[in-house]
């Protein structure tokens, strides 16, 4: 680009910042490696403060740079690229990394001390302790990391461009586990044998930290005091699920949240049949405007496009990206001074967005905006009216802007009918009347021509003479078979008459589309205010049909995709829960987990945006994965206790206590460790991975919480039942 700079002239400059998708991308990424880093310091505070020990937490805490490089190796292996979606796997899993290594850690940890207790001659060797210690829990590791993977498989069914977005999210997502898990079966024993088997470390560390006594007094207190109240606890726990299962039906849909671009795309499109130049002037007024907005840094514009263009459009229409730098009013308030401003431009309609959702929703509905009404009929005159009609009636909802009409007017044509029996009379075939048409009026191209370094197309065409007006058609000269020359007229009927601008069509239908914006609201909530108001105040003549397209039609069928798919992984989960405990119940105990989670999922979607979207679909999944986790952790717990022939009551209180420490630790690691993508859910390269954070945030506050106090409540009320019906 310098270099050509230095060729044009003085006065000419080239401003390459005027729209560079790289400083989207580079954003992004730094915002994401960010709360990967911000995630990862986090999981050491929490583990350091649990574990109260230098060597403990640097154990546990190797799982994370091993597992990410792990993670690149395999993603460079399968010809992927570090980018916002593999790096928001990662930053999403990085919670995660640790839980294994640290139930590995915590658990050997706590074998160590419990054998450096004993009088020496009852002490086992360090070598013995490691591995009994972590092969009782190695079953409950492997089944736990695949149950979050299997939940995660919904995901790889999206297809479309939501698909194509995400799918790279969830591989990372999955192989970052993977490595984790190797990591934790492999180098933590190694590192718990070395690091932790010192005889003087373990006599400085014999007792639990004061943290860890105190969690575990107050929590033998408290499960205590929720043993003697179950059906009070219960009751509260129903009520508050129902409760959350009311809300998530009453709350608002949208397919993926709004991209933070830093820029806006306005397009606008003029009265068909404007020229080049008008609508150039129309452009001027449109810049001149926008550049009278504070925030607003700079604009470009592209007026019409070539034919040959993937985008290609008319001469009437236009492109503005519009650089902004945000100050005290909101993205969506400078919007809609922007709407203010260009509504005073006449004779334009103008849909305002952002680079990447205008790209988006051109995707999804062939139009510029996130919502497409498509009305489908026979007669163009009749649909147009209707359009306007249902742009009347829809102009009043809250929250809809940018609505506007396909332009569609008649313009002026020129038709010359060939007159078959007048060709055959002079000795000319239809094909050779077609191909003169062709030549005289759009031309052919018979050479090239160079001067010095420049080429220009020789083309043939009729002299302007002959294609001035309707009279000078009639009066060009076509050759006869016999190689005389006669008047067009003789052998063509030429009329001036009207036809449509353009005639859009899907699945060979004639169509036109009422398109608009959504701000302030959610689509799905907009789209049922459309469809009632359009029900009560339109009625479509016989033929006639309306469809909804846009963000609203790929936001369902995704969510039917996701619907299906989860169900599926669900089963999945239960017969991976049954080959871990070979028994039905207990494997369905384990799935209440999936209720509670729900409930802190659906809460924290509430008290934030307020929207499910795809990505908090996939939030939810992923939520369900790991909430089973700790469940696992007890109930595998409470079967050794009863197999080694500990009373019922003692099982489930001394198998809860036992496993407090590393059911909060997981839990905590992987909820605080997404704080940075909740809290910075507006900032570039986060709008994705923010609403899945919360979802999971949330779910793993409530379902940590309510699994430590109801899972005991169940499975004693479980064991109780199968002991009456052995004594029958």
């Amino acid at each position: 680009m310098k270099n050509i700079q230095k060729s044009l002239p003085a006065d000419v400059r080239i401003d390459t910042g005027i729209f560079r998708q790289a400083d989207f991308i580079e954003t992004s990424v730094n915002n994401v490696g960010r709360a990967l880093l911000e995630g990862a310091i986090f999981v050491i505070i929490v583990l350091f403060i649990f574990l109260n020990s230098f060597r403990t937490t640097v154990i546990s805490i190797i799982a994370i740079p091993l597992s990410l490089l792990g993670t690149l190796v395999v993603l460079n292996l399968l010809g992927m690229d570090i980018n916002t979606m593999t790096l928001g796997g990662m930053c999403i899993a990085i919670g995660s990394l640790v839980d294994d290594a640290i139930i590995d850690v915590e658990n050997v940890y706590k074998r160590l001390r419990q054998n450096h207790r004993k009088p020496k001659e009852e002490r086992q060797s360090v070598f013995n302790i490691v591995f009994e210690a972590s092969k009782e829990i190695r079953a409950s590791i492997l089944n736990a990391t695949f149950i979050i993977m299997v939940a995660f498989i919904p995901l790889f069914f999206l297809s479309g461009m939501e698909g194509r977005m995400l799918k790279p999210l969830g591989i990372a997502y999955i192989i970052s586990l993977f490595m984790s898990l190797i990591v934790a079966m492999t180098v933590t024993p190694l590192l718990c044998k070395k690091m932790l088997s010192d005889e003087k470390y373990l006599t400085k560390n014999e007792k639990d930290s004061q943290l860890t006594q105190k969690l575990s007094a107050g929590y033998f207190n408290s499960l205590s005091w929720v043993l003697n109240h179950k059906k009070g606890v219960l009751s509260a726990t129903i009520t508050v699920f129902v409760v959350t299962i009311i809300l998530f039906f009453t709350m608002g849909q949208s397919f993926l949240p709004e991209f933070n671009e830093g820029s806006a795309t306005i397009s606008a499109v003029a009265k068909p049949g404007v020229s080049l130049e008008v609508n150039n002037e129309l452009g001027n007024m449109m810049e001149t405007e926008l550049l009278k907005i504070p925030e607003v840094t700079g604009t470009a514009r592209r007026t019409g496009r070539g034919e040959l263009d993937e985008h290609s459009q008319a001469i009437n229409s236009a492109e503005i990206d519009v650089q902004f730098t945000l100050k005290d009013r909101s993205r969506e308030e400078v919007f809609n001074d922007m709407r203010e401003r260009l509504a005073g431009v006449p004779g334009i309609a103008a849909t305002i967005g952002q680079p990447l959702g205008h790209r988006i929703d051109h995707m999804l509905s062939g139009t510029r905006a996130n919502i497409a009404i498509k009305l489908f009929g026979t007669d163009l005159s009749r649909m147009f009216m209707i359009g306007n009609q249902i742009k009347s009636s829809i102009s009043g909802i809250e929250g809809l802007v940018d609505i506007a009409v396909e332009q569609q007017t008649e313009t002026p044509q020129l038709q010359i009918r060939a007159n078959r029996s007048a060709l055959a009379k002079y000795g000319i075939s239809i094909e050779e009347f077609n191909k003169f048409i062709e030549l005289a009026f759009s031309g052919d191209k018979i050479a090239d021509i160079y001067e010095g370094q420049r080429s220009f197309d020789l083309v043939l065409r009729l002299n302007k003479n002959y294609t001035e007006n309707i009279e000078s058609v009639k009066k060009a000269l076509i050759d006869t078979g016999d190689g005389r020359k006669i008047p067009l007229e003789e052998v063509a009927e030429i009329v001036s008459t009207g036809g449509p601008n353009t005639i859009s069509r899907e699945n060979v239908q004639r169509k036109l589309v009422v398109s608009a914006n959504t701000s302030g609201r959610d689509v799905g909530s907009i789209i049922k205010d459309i469809r009632e108001t359009i029900d009560e105040n339109i009625t479509l003549p016989e033929g006639y049909r309306i469809e909804y397209g846009g963000q609203f039609e790929s936001a369902q069928s995704a969510s039917r995709t996701l619907f299906i798919a989860t169900i599926a992984s669900i089963l999945i989960i239960f017969l991976l829960l049954f080959g871990e405990f070979r028994n039905a119940s207990l494997s369905a105990i384990v799935l209440l987990n999936l209720p509670l989670a729900l409930i802190g999922g659906v809460l924290a979607v509430y008290l934030t945006s307020g929207i499910i979207s795809i990505p908090s679909i996939i939030g939810f999944i992923t939520l369900f994965g790991i909430a089973t986790r700790n469940g696992i952790l007890l109930i595998s717990k409470y079967k050794h206790l009863q197999e080694a022939g500990t009373p019922l009551h003692e099982t489930v209180l001394h198998g809860s206590i036992d496993r407090l420490n590393p059911i909060l630790m997981t839990a905590l690691t992987s909820a605080l460790a997404l704080i940075p993508l909740v809290f910075n859910g507006d900032k570039p390269g986060n709008e994705i991975q923010s609403p899945m954070a919360i979802v999971v945030l949330g779910g793993l506050l409530t379902s940590t919480l309510l699994n430590i106090y109801l899972m005991p409540i169940v499975y004693e009320w479980f064991a109780k039942r199968k002991l009456k019906e052995k004594t029958k």
